[in-house]
């Protein structure tokens, strides 16, 4: 199953790149923005899917929910980090996760312009392909046993003190920032990604949705890493409304606990 996912991601690539840097940018009725490489790219896969897995439900951010009969769901979203598609920058990514009894059991981050992959199938690790076709099994990085050691990284500021619109409580990312040893805004799915391959030790994501989190989640779980919501709630995952991933389960706790200005959980 991870080879028709992996196969699905180099699908799509060929949809996304040609339109890199030279597609049209549309705006959707909830203010995010669009392309047609988006759109194309989940139209093939979902024809991909249709034909090899036909009872198979299919959930995608630019297409919705068809429904199946198999159990199985597969999870897309076509190029996450559309902004920085429609800016020109290389930081977006591909997603595809199968998800079985409510949970994400398989997962690809596939970064096309950059050329790299991260996957993984629960029990089978978590794996990076580089730009060569190149794969060997990674790990995170447990390095880092407290903020104060720790390389972190936010996609934005959605609702946080920054920016709290939608948020009746707001995170303290602020916090995070002061405490970390060091901080960027990498951003997407790309950070979590980092954090899979031992790169940084914690990404944080204030606002999410199924197909941003699922193909995330298998991916830094079988890396050795942590994944909980901002809350620091671990089921339910692939509909967490936000999302934390890290090298460890005290690091995670440790970030929980700044964002909401508490000591411990």
């Amino acid at each position: 199953m991870i080879e028709f996912a992996l196969e699905l991601a180099r699908r799509a690539e060929a949809d996304i790149l040609p339109r890199f840097r030279n597609t049209d940018v549309f705006t959707k009725a909830d203010g995010t923005v669009v392309t047609e490489a988006d759109r194309a790219a989940e139209r093939l896969m979902r024809a991909l899917i249709a034909e090899e897995f036909p009872d198979d439900a299919i959930l995608g951010e630019e297409y919705g929910a068809q429904a199946g009969t198999s159990g199985r769901r597969w999870i897309l979203d076509p190029i996450d980090g559309t902004a920085a598609f429609t800016l020109g920058l290389p930081t977006f990514g591909t997603l595809i996760a199968l998800e079985e009894e409510g949970e994400a059991r398989l997962g690809v981050i596939h970064l096309p312009a950059l050329g790299e992959t991260v996957y993984a199938a629960r029990g089978m690790g978590c794996w990076h392909r580089n730009d060569q076709g190149q794969a060997h099994e990674i790990r995170v990085d447990a390095s880092a046993a407290a903020l104060r050691d720790a390389y972190v990284s936010s996609t934005g500021v959605y609702r946080t003190h920054i920016q709290p619109l939608k948020a009746d409580d707001p995170m303290d990312l602020g916090a995070v920032i002061r405490r970390a040893a060091r901080f960027r805004f990498v951003g997407d799915c790309v950070q979590h990604a980092l954090v899979a391959r031992g790169v940084i030790h914690a990404a944080i994501d204030t606002e999410m949705h199924p197909w941003d989190n699922a193909a995330i989640i298998p991916c830094v779980l079988e890396a050795g890493g942590a994944v909980a919501s901002t809350r620091g709630k671990t089921d339910n995952l692939v509909d967490a409304p936000d999302l934390v991933t890290a090298s460890s389960p005290a690091l995670l706790q440790e970030i929980v606990a700044t964002l909401y200005n508490e000591e411990s959980r």
